[in-house]
């Protein structure tokens, strides 16, 4: 078998170069909203379009409806639950497409009541411990969704039994911040309950230990506080002595007569007790003593 030759085996590199490069000509280019994906009903949201200059058309489609659009800026001056769905872009020069951008999913927000977000066991943690954020409607909802101020995406955890968990393990500085959650149902995706109220978790710093609170030194200008041999001992004058022996000769004397009053009462009790016992007694005894009924007859 004859070696290849090298003139064979450029033309055949260069031809698979080029069938690559007519598959796949263009960059794909990005699709974002502005100002966020997350659009309340009524309020407005402008879709664009980026692709590489010098482009001679885009599209812009609604993969839920199949509408498009030869334009790259899709305004929507007043959101509705139809303008919600998927959206993507492509770009067209001379007969050859550009690949579709990633899909743009579009919520609108505010179709539902609000849920409420809670924080267990507390909205302060402490750094090093668990917390979970619970995101509670009262509708039988099977999405939940939970944002963070300033995180790109979301936290999404689907769950049923009207509310979702989104337990924060370990928890450090990095975790504090407001959140918000959302609800929907897997039905319509893209038809979201309005955001719950914010919920701000707080990560704080455990509090000093005694040793390591700071204790205050005098400084050398200021003058020495008095030792304890040198701090006056206020002795007692006699009549303040007495007065003070006075009232605790009053204070014993009303709690013996009290004591006294105790026993009496008790020695009382075990008397009238003891008559008791032998009266009956008595009873009991005479009773014993009394005849035989007599024996019937044969």
């Amino acid at each position: 078998m004859s070696p290849v030759s090298p003139v064979f085996f450029c033309i055949g590199l260069c031809v698979l170069k080029a069938s690559q490069a007519q598959s796949d000509p263009f960059p794909k280019p990005s699709l974002l909203a502005q100002p966020s994906s997350l659009v309340p009903l009524g309020q407005s949201v402008t879709l664009r379009c980026h692709g590489p200059p010098n482009v001679d058309l885009y599209r812009l489609e609604n993969l839920e409806s199949g509408n498009y659009k030869d334009e790259n800026i899709l305004s929507i001056a007043t959101m509705k639950a139809d303008n919600a769905g998927r959206y993507r872009c492509s770009y067209q020069n001379g007969s050859l497409w550009s690949p579709p951008s990633d899909q743009l999913e579009l919520v609108a927000t505010g179709v539902y009541t609000r849920p409420s977000l809670l924080a267990h066991p507390s909205s302060a943690v402490l750094p090093g411990r668990d917390v979970t954020l619970q995101c509670r409607t009262q509708y039988s909802f099977d999405g939940f969704v939970l944002y963070k101020e300033g995180d790109t995406g979301p936290y999404k955890r689907p769950e049923k039994w009207y509310r979702a968990d989104f337990p924060i393990i370990t928890v450090t500085a990095a975790h504090s911040g407001t959140y918000r959650c959302y609800s929907y149902s897997s039905a319509s995706p893209y038809l979201w309950s309005a955001p719950s109220e914010p919920l701000v978790l707080v990560v704080t710093e455990p509090s000093a230990t005694p040793s390591q609170v700071p204790t205050e030194v005098p400084s050398p200008a200021t003058e020495p506080s008095a030792t304890p041999s040198q701090v006056p001992i206020e002795v007692p004058s006699p009549t303040t002595g007495f007065a003070h022996q006075h009232y605790y000769a009053k204070g014993n004397l009303v709690r013996i007569c009290l004591g006294a009053m105790v026993i009496i009462l008790l020695v009382g009790i075990l008397v009238e007790d003891w008559h008791s016992r032998k009266k009956c007694l008595t009873h009991r005894i005479r009773a014993m003593q009394r005849p035989l009924p007599p024996l019937p007859l044969v």
